[in-house]
């Protein structure tokens, strides 16, 4: 098949109202089913809310457990997308520990999104081979092609569909780590004020978290909840290394493990909170001027094509014209 060929493929105006219905197609259900959650501040709160509740509740339970010689929680019957995951072991499948630390880093907690995630990989592979069997077998899109390479093609969907999920928590989840890592000096700067204050530890990420909300609502919701662990968990080693899973940020983890130390010698970490708050704005100091730094690379290519160009027109341009003009009045003469 000729490069020719392909092009024509690819731009034929059939070909690209079927992508774009695709296109519709998955947006519309990851709009209309609340899969992750809505984006406002006080959703947001609220599911941490909830986020605590449930962590109060399994704790009282596992002390219940300990005390009373029982093994487990009653089971309950599982219905819909639950069901279906377990039933298929969607979670041995197609999930593993990387899976589940992206989705906290994304910020999807609990059950719930695991097993929306693991339903999509699962059902969006068979919907994008139905569409582009569609397409191709339908409509009689590639007509021209044979027919092993329009099967590729139909392969080449449900594959895309396979993946469609794993992007979009990638996505997502990134976002959320740039939006932490902006407001981590900040939010770092105001921990030590409230801990060289004689503040306690919790009182001082509940009151930061208060603060840093308006900056950004991630990070104040990781503070929230790392402050409803410290309260719970029987070990606040686990609140502190939860919230550097959550984050997914070494200059968090760093922070973290000054935490833990100061816990188990009781060293004071005031100093260590104002040397790590210097080093983070150092490094989001040293993270702009790269940026800066490789702005002149990029804008090359930009500038030859477009900026030049239109330079050498508008300096050329009139000494061209004029001789163009005695030129003619040369030859007239």
């Amino acid at each position: 098949m000729s490069t020719d060929a392909i092009a024509r493929a690819l731009f034929d105006p059939s070909f690209l109202i079927a992508v774009l219905v695709s296109v519709a197609v998955f947006a519309t259900i990851f709009t209309v089913v609340p899969v992750f959650g809505r984006s406002n501040m006080s959703d947001r709160m609220k599911a941490v809310a909830l986020e605590r509740e449930s962590l109060k509740r399994r704790e009282r339970t596992r002390l219940a457990n300990e005390k009373g010689g029982r093994t487990g929680l009653r089971h309950k019957d599982a219905k819909g997308i639950r069901g279906l995951v377990e039933s298929l072991n969607l979670k041995n499948a197609l999930a593993d520990e990387g899976t589940r630390k992206q989705l906290l880093i994304a910020g999807m907690r609990g059950p719930k999104p695991l097993n929306m995630f693991l339903f999509a990989r699962f059902v969006l592979p068979f919907i994008g081979m139905a569409l582009g069997a569609l397409y191709v077998f339908g409509t009689g899109g590639f007509a021209d092609q044979p027919t092993f390479m329009r099967i590729f093609i139909v392969v080449v969907c449900g594959y895309l569909g396979f993946y469609l999920p794993v992007i979009y928590i990638s996505n997502i989840a990134g976002k959320r780590k740039a939006a932490i890592k902006r407001a981590w000096p900040d939010a770092l700067d105001l921990l030590l004020i409230c801990v060289e204050s004689g503040m306690s530890i919790e009182a001082s990420f509940r009151r930061v978290a208060e603060e840093i909300g308006l900056q950004s609502v991630e990070l104040a919701e990781e503070l929230v909840l790392t402050t409803s662990e410290l309260s719970f968990l029987p070990e606040r080693k686990m609140a502190y290394e939860n919230l550097h899973q959550r984050t997914g940020l070494e200059s968090v983890k760093s922070v973290t493990q000054a935490l833990i130390q100061a816990e188990r010698y009781g060293t004071p970490i005031a100093h260590a909170l104002r040397v790590l708050s210097n080093e983070s704005r150092e490094m989001r100091m040293l993270e702009a001027e790269k940026k800066a730094a490789a702005l002149p690379p990029k804008l090359t290519v930009p500038m030859i094509l477009f900026f030049l160009p239109v330079l050498f027109a508008v300096i050329l341009g009139p000494a061209i014209i004029s001789i163009s003009a005695q030129g003619g009045i040369f030859g007239g003469s």
